[in-house]
């Protein structure tokens, strides 16, 4: 059970890896487990090494997580990103869900569930074709 405090620690060293691509000191467990949900797509990490990798795989370059939802779970949290960065001459866009179990102070588990990236002529389709209530 994390203690008092740990989780939002957690979420906040989280999301600054979700920026950067490099994960503050004491977020991970070494031996950390990820399982990573696309569309159409399933892919597993296992060490910090293997998720960087897993990470940086997908989403090279640094970002912003301009807009995240925390809520504490009895094991851990989950988090709700949205998800903006540059890549390639395009702006990119996804939103995630993760749910991160907490082990012995860190992340042991992550569970990450992605929309998938959308560049820019997909985000421009997006807004001539749907009104968003709530962003």
């Amino acid at each position: 059970m994390p203690r008092e405090g740990e989780r939002e620690v957690l979420a906040s060293r989280l999301v600054a890896f979700l920026e950067t691509g490099s994960p503050p000191e004491g977020l991970f467990r070494p031996d950390v487990f990820c399982d990573l949900t696309l569309p159409g797509w399933r892919l597993q990490s296992v060490g910090v090494p293997g998720l960087v990798a897993l990470r940086r795989s997908g989403h090279p370059d640094p970002g912003l997580v301009p807009r995240s939802r925390f809520d504490p779970t009895p094991g851990g949290f989950v988090l709700e990103v949205e998800e903006r960065w540059e890549q390639g001459g395009q702006s990119w866009y996804c939103r995630e869900f993760l749910r991160a179990d907490v082990e012995a102070g860190a992340v042991g588990r992550l569970s990450v569930y992605c929309t998938g990236d959308r560049d820019d002529a997909r985000q421009r389709r997006h807004a001539a074709e749907v009104v968003l209530f709530r962003t």
